[in-house]
């Protein structure tokens, strides 16, 4: 009873406690509240962070196995193209060293001998020593021409000289100018002037004396000029218009080359391939497409029978009979105009008739 008693002594103070503590709990709720939720809200976040790293290294797991398993086998097959190249390089290199030993073969015992070629090249060796001693000689004896010629012409241009200056040689009363009194010999000059002789005058021309009857015939008869003089007008020289005349003739491509040039040498590439060819079909890898196909030799090299020769197949060499009788042939172009003036006369002023 005594404790009841001081509780209800004390029941004021506890409404007072109470209500104090019931404010102050009101007070911090909010930030209580706050509190609570940050610290949750950091718990919930390492949580997840937690979680979210297991599941990256786990995702990085799985990618690093996928990813070594695609790159492995990428590089298995890379090997393999590798390796494949590889082997097709190597029966390529072994198909040309085979083919090389053919060819080399078969063009030594059918196509081109050896030995008969050495021999060949050792004459035309032998020939073209000679043929350079004999070009060389033949350009001595050129050189040695044309130094007498000069001498010659030097020879003749002194005597010539000496001729104009005859005037100039010595007396037994006067000394020539070459024969100074001051010298021991007299020069070369006066030599040649003794040996010389003057040139003469021109001689003029005579002209025949006309008899009576024939200066009656001719009564209004006038003097010709003399020929050596040039005559008057526009006439060109001579030897120009002789020149001109047979100058050699100097055809335009056109003319030179054969309308048919193309199709002649077309014709004679595929026959050129023809003859040299060795094996008609590619090469190829890991087969053998002529095991069962006989070799098919060539008719000029198995058989004494050569090559027909150029021109036996066309119509014109082989029936030539057929030809007498008929027309020229006629090109297809006209013809140049260079040709034209080729062979005609010219007037007296120089122009084509």
């Amino acid at each position: 009873m005594a404790t009841l008693k001081k509780l209800y002594g004390q029941l004021e103070n506890i409404k007072e406690q109470y209500f104090i503590r019931n404010r102050i709990a009101e007070e911090n709720r909010k930030r209580d509240n706050q509190s609570a939720v940050k610290i949750q809200s950091w718990f919930r976040g390492c949580q997840v962070r937690a979680y979210l790293s297991h599941l990256h290294k786990n995702a990085t797991v799985i990618q690093r196995i996928w990813r070594g398993f695609i790159a492995r086998k990428l590089f298995r097959q890379r090997v393999k193209a590798a390796y494949f190249i590889m082997k097709i390089h190597f029966y390529n290199k072994m198909a040309v060293k085979i083919q090389k030993r053919w060819r080399g073969y078969y063009i030594r015992k059918y196509v081109h001998n050896f030995y008969a070629r050495k021999i060949y090249l050792q004459a035309l060796t032998r020939k073209n020593n000679q043929i350079r001693r004999d070009l060389k000689e033949f350009a001595e004896l050129q050189k040695r021409e044309r130094e007498r010629i000069a001498l010659e012409k030097e020879e003749r241009e002194k005597n010539v000289q000496a001729q104009r200056f005859h005037f100039l040689l010595s007396t037994k009363q006067c000394p020539g100018v070459y024969n100074s009194p001051f010298r021991m010999e007299p020069d070369e000059m006066e030599l040649r002037l003794r040996q010389v002789k003057p040139r003469s005058a021109p001689k003029e021309r005579k002209t025949p004396k006309m008899t009576p009857a024939l200066f009656n015939l001719m009564p209004n008869r006038e003097r010709l000029p003399p020929i050596h003089q040039k005559p008057q007008g526009p006439f060109r020289p001579a030897l120009e218009v002789q020149q001109q005349r047979h100058r050699p003739l100097e055809p335009s491509l056109r003319v030179a080359t054969s309308i048919t040039a193309l199709e002649e040498a077309r014709e004679e590439l595929k026959r050129h391939e023809w003859r040299t060819r060795v094996v008609d079909q590619t090469f190829y890898p890991l087969s053998n497409p002529t095991r069962n196909k006989t070799y098919e030799s060539l008719m000029h090299t198995s058989t004494p029978f050569e090559q027909a020769a150029y021109g036996t197949k066309h119509f014109r060499e082989e029936h030539k009979e057929l030809l007498q009788g008929k027309k020229a042939f006629k090109t297809v172009f006209t013809s140049c105009h260079v040709f034209d003036k080729f062979g005609r006369l010219y007037s007296n002023a120089g122009n084509i008739v």
